[in-house]
């Protein structure tokens, strides 16, 4: 039996738009992206930076096995072989499905039991920052605290 080694991206797409004053306004979770809007963004960025070789090579291991959009936290499978390649594209990426973007690898594994545990320990940062943003964190709290339950038990759902 052969088994298949993979690499573990766990990224954050920085929002380019949170940083005009009059895009605050708009909740970070009313944006349309999703797993397969940023699949389609990678599979066009690996044929535009590295052609139809470089999608023949990571094409039939990469995987979006998670994302997040109140955090912007996405975990993405690739072969181990071509990690890089699929690391270049995620570098490479300026815009997912015309929202402006900035690509942030966080943390790169083998295993995915270690990218559950910096995803889980990423997303207790940035709730922690939202929650620093709030005059009035007693509001928003419990909503905070579903949260972070609900992506734990998510984040640690995800099998290889």
């Amino acid at each position: 039996m052969v088994r298949f080694k993979n690499r573990w991206l766990l990224v954050e797409f920085v929002d380019t738009s949170t940083m005009d004053a009059s895009a605050e306004k708009e909740s970070l979770s009313t944006r349309p992206l999703d797993g397969r809007l940023i699949y389609n963004a990678l599979r066009d960025s690996v044929v535009t930076n590295f052609g139809d070789t470089g999608w023949g090579a990571v094409g039939m291991s990469l995987n979006v096995k998670y994302f997040s959009p109140l955090t912007n936290l996405c975990i993405i499978r690739v072969a181990r072989d071509q990690h890089r390649i699929a690391w270049g594209a995620v570098t490479l990426l300026t815009s997912i499905h015309d929202v402006r973007v900035i690509p942030r690898v966080i943390h790169v594994s083998g295993t995915i039991k270690h990218t559950q545990l910096s995803a889980i320990a990423h997303n207790r940062e940035v709730i922690a920052r939202f929650r620093t943003k709030l005059k009035n964190t007693a509001l928003h709290h419990d909503s905070y605290d579903d949260y972070l339950a609900r992506s734990t038990r998510e984040i640690e759902a995800l099998h290889d």
